[in-house]
């Protein structure tokens, strides 16, 4: 059974940074998936940023291109999103999830599918930009 623990939320400046951590843990290959997605209140959940795990792609939205920064600790089965140069805009409640890759999509195609198709959540971390 795949499971899904996010951390790493908070409350910070804007132009501050903040790392978030997604452990997943069930698969018996690399052949996963990890997304980011972020649902501020009032809206839709959309997602931030994916990694295929077998071969490392990455995608991430245009509104975090050159901010955020997917990174793969592999003893600890752990991706971390790294979030520099935060804004107003960035808070969220920032939530993990994680799927198979069948080899199918690329990462950018899974990372913009409904979320209801990724099958495995972890329980959503706060994110604040505030002075």
């Amino acid at each position: 059974q795949v499971q899904v623990v996010e951390s790493g939320g908070g409350l910070v400046q804007p132009g501050g940074s903040l790392r978030l951590s997604c452990a997943a843990s069930g698969f018996t290959s690399d052949y996963y998936a990890i997304g980011w997605f972020r649902q501020a209140p009032g809206k839709d959940r959309e997602a931030v940023s994916c990694m295929t795990i077998s071969d490392r792609a990455t995608y991430y939205t245009d509104s975090v291109k050159g901010r955020f920064t997917l990174a793969r600790d592999n003893a600890k089965n752990t991706v971390y999103l790294q979030m520099d140069s935060l804004k107003p805009e960035d808070s969220a409640v920032y939530y993990c999830a994680a799927d198979h890759d069948w080899r199918i999509h690329t990462v950018q195609q899974m990372c913009l599918m409904p979320p209801r198709v990724w099958s495995s959540w972890g329980q959503g971390t706060q994110v604040t930009v505030s002075s």
